[in-house]
């Protein structure tokens, strides 16, 4: 039996205002599976290693991979500036990306169809993904008789402490999917654990790394967004459908298990 870890970042806002605007109209959530042994052991001395080899060098001084900051090439990423130093990093990025052993399950929220079809229930944009997230990592902890927990990064005190009454209320009554029984026998604790991005969480920032390119292939696969554009993200992409996303384990099936469109 193996212990692992669910790392979650989101991409959008929850609320369910302003959801006919392209902008506010979809949240995702990305989620990233990584056996606990195996993270401390290769994950994170090889995803350190490429920090030190192509930014600061101040051993004390932490640096967090943050998609936005390396996209924009802001401090402390501003190496990448330099075409030759960018092409090496990308190469080294997507040459871990593939390497590293885990698995990946991204859901996305079309909120606007969300409240067209519910007009007089709805769930709350993100416990609703989280749920539909959990749901599959209760799936893939219990099929293979292994043990997990789930951590976040902080989104405020307000936000988090809803964040975790709904996810003890999942462990503490299952749900119409999942009887309480296996919530209970596959989750290790009833606490949703939260940290800030401050705190150097090598699997929170591999999710963040992940979260906007699989958020933005859904889209395209739907055709709910129109950029058609040759990006760096779509090799991550090809990655995650290659050997990360989760898939059934009988039929290899991924729509629906590592990729999912609500509503």
């Amino acid at each position: 039996m193996s212990l692992y870890r669910l790392y979650i970042d989101e991409v959008g806002n929850h609320d369910l205002t302003h959801t006919d605007n392209p902008n506010e109209r979809f949240l995702s959530l990305t989620g990233v599976i990584v056996e606990s042994q195996y993270c401390k052991d290769e994950l994170i001395p090889s995803m350190e290693q490429l920090k030190r080899h192509f930014f600061c060098k101040d051993p004390d001084v932490p640096i967090i991979f943050h998609r936005k900051d390396i996209v924009n090439k802001r401090n402390p990423f501003q190496a990448l500036r330099d075409p030759e130093i960018e092409a090496e990093f990308n190469q080294a990025l997507l040459s871990l990306l593939s390497n590293w052993t885990y698995k990946v399950i991204t859901v996305v929220i079309d909120k606007y169809a969300h409240k067209e079809k519910y007009a007089r229930w709805q769930y709350h944009p993100y416990h609703y993904c989280l749920s539909v997230m959990l749901e599959r990592y209760i799936l893939f902890l219990h099929d293979n008789k292994n043990n997990g927990d789930v951590m976040v990064e902080s989104r405020g005190t307000v936000e988090d402490r809803k964040l975790e009454e709904s996810f003890e209320g999942l462990f503490q009554k299952g749900n119409k999917y999942i009887n309480k029984a296996i919530w209970q026998e596959c989750l290790t604790s009833s606490k949703l654990k939260a940290r800030q991005k401050t705190a150097n969480i090598c699997g929170l920032q591999l999710a963040d790394l992940l979260a906007h390119p699989s958020r933005r292939e859904i889209l395209l696969d739907n055709d709910l967004l129109l950029d058609k554009r040759d990006v760096f993200g779509d090799k991550i992409t090809e990655i995650l459908r290659t050997s990360k996303y989760l898939r059934n384990t009988k039929t290899g099936e991924l729509e629906g298990y590592g990729k999912k469109l609500l509503p």
